[in-house]
């Protein structure tokens, strides 16, 4: 797999745009909400929206870190666990389409 079918797969199609889209607009209510007033339990949506590989991140950083470990870390691991998540989507697209297409070719015989 080159550098070229990755970025595809992550970021080009429709699914995965749909999909990043919706946690960036969670993780921007979450900073609106953090500025505005108390966000409360807003903060929860971006780790939802990436389950499970971001609940594996936070279990990671806090195994590791412990309770003293950096915030970033812990925005470091919804980053990669969205964009993991992506890729995965944009790879079953891909791979349900190929079996749709697969399926509707007229035999040559």
């Amino acid at each position: 797999m080159n550098s070229r079918t990755l970025l595809r797969l992550t970021f080009a199609n429709t699914a995965s745009a749909v999909y990043l889209g919706l946690v960036g607009a969670s993780v921007v209510f979450e900073g609106v909400a953090a500025l505005v007033s108390d966000p409360g339990i807003v903060g929860i949506w971006p780790f939802l929206l990436t389950a499970p590989c971001s609940l594996l991140a936070a279990g990671a950083v806090g195994a590791i870190g412990g309770m003293h470990a950096s915030v970033w870390f812990l925005v470091g691991g919804v980053v990669v666990s969205a964009l993991v998540q992506s890729f995965a989507l944009g790879a079953l697209v891909e791979t349900l389409r190929g079996r749709h297409r697969g399926a509707t070719r007229p035999s040559r015989g």
